[in-house]
């Protein structure tokens, strides 16, 4: 992020525990605009609780959490919508609604807004072409569709009310390396189209070398580097190394 930028999210020393089990201990993390910070880490990291701290799905014990200047843990839940309603967030599991057809998903966050029926209709049709699928696509059930399609319906609902920032949790596991390099380059492309932040939360180094702009490991609950992709590979930290290298638990996942 370069100095003069106001960060559209930013992490100020971020508690979070459940239990006896300290998840994150102090994380700090300013991600600036157009940017796409990936954050690495094994299973149980923190990776995903990070996530769900920044859309105020889960409440930090302490530190802040800001977007674009607010802090989320201090918000109601009026503010809370208005959050989530400019942060996009692409589940792992996609979270389709299997009770509804392609079209009908991608309708849904529109008509929450009150969107009349003709933009909602050019809407779904736009967010397709975005993630290079044809509108009779909409006429599917999520059940016929296949793991990439999924992924790319997911990303279409997400990316259909225009958030300024979006949030990717593991956007690529279960798929095959072939769909994993189509969805790191739609994900790297639809930032560039609209100019979105993003998050990139993963264990996979290819997709983190594909889409990322700067990397952050996280470990032990603490984000042990943060640095360009470039820093990334040539990393003098042993354990960042031995991670990338798949010598610690969760590394190396590079298809």
């Amino acid at each position: 992020m370069s100095g003069g930028d106001a960060p559209v999210i930013r992490l100020a020393g971020v508690h979070k525990r459940f239990g006896p089990h300290a998840v994150l201990r102090g994380v700090s993390l300013d991600v600036g605009p157009r940017e796409t910070v990936v954050i690495l880490g094994g299973s149980g990291s923190g990776k995903s609780v990070t996530l769900r701290l920044i859309i105020g799905l889960l409440a930090p014990d302490r530190g802040d959490i800001l977007v674009e200047g607010r802090s989320v843990p201090k918000l109601g839940e009026n503010g809370l919508r208005e959050v989530r309603r400019r942060v996009g967030f692409l589940f792992q599991s996609g979270a389709l609604f299997d009770s509804m057809d392609v079209f009908e998903n991608l309708a849904f966050p529109l008509r929450e807004e009150s969107w009349q029926e003709p933009r909602v209709a050019a809407r779904v049709a736009e967010v397709l072409a975005l993630v290079d699928l044809d509108p009779k696509v909409g006429a599917l059930d999520p059940s016929e569709l296949s793991g990439g399609m999924r992924k790319r319906v997911a990303l279409a609902r997400s990316i259909a009310v225009a958030p300024r920032a979006m949030l990717y949790d593991e956007p690529t596991t279960g798929l095959d390396p072939v769909t994993s390099s189509a969805i790191n380059e739609l994900i790297r492309g639809l930032q560039e189209k609209l100019g979105m932040t993003s998050i990139v939360v993963t264990h996979d180094i290819r997709t983190a070398f594909e889409v990322g702009d700067r990397i952050a490991f996280l470990h032990k609950g603490h984000l042990r580097f943060v640095g360009t992709v470039d820093e990334a590979r040539n990393t003098t930290d042993e354990i960042l190394a031995a991670f990338l290298a798949g010598r610690l638990p969760g590394g190396a996942h590079a298809r």
